[in-house]
């Protein structure tokens, strides 16, 4: 079992940096694959960006390369999603997930186990 727990959302600005945070629990982490998904209003939940267990992989949603950064640290059982150059279209819940398979960054949601609660990132223009 593993407990995810996101935080860092908040109301920003068109332009503006957030980052969010996910902590996570249960199990070893350095052996889960971490992605971020969002979900925005009236929309389906959308792979965002993602990291393989030793973070050696990363993969990226197109509409977010060169703006968005994911990163982890093993030893804090944490992963970090920073988010630059923010536009209203960003807006939407995000959320954390973790895949028991270190390797590889599925963009399926299916592919993951466990999901956080989701934080809300609101981009105002």
């Amino acid at each position: 079992q593993v407990q995810l727990v996101e935080s860092g959302g908040g109301l920003v600005q068109a332009g503006g940096s957030l980052r969010l945070s996910c902590v996570a629990s249960g199990r070893t982490f350095s052996s889960c694959t971490m992605g971020w998904f969002r979900q925005a209003p009236g929309k389906e939940r959308e792979f965002v960006i993602g990291i393989s267990g030793s973070g050696g992989n990363r993969d990226y949603a197109d509409s977010v390369k060169g703006r968005f950064t994911i990163s982890r640290d093993n030893a804090k059982n944490t992963v970090y999603l920073q988010m630059d150059s923010l536009k209203p279209e960003d807006t939407a819940v995000y959320y954390c997930a973790a895949r028991l398979l270190s390797w590889g960054v599925p963009v399926r949601q299916e592919e993951y186990n466990y999901w956080g609660q989701g934080t809300q990132v609101t981009v105002s223009s």
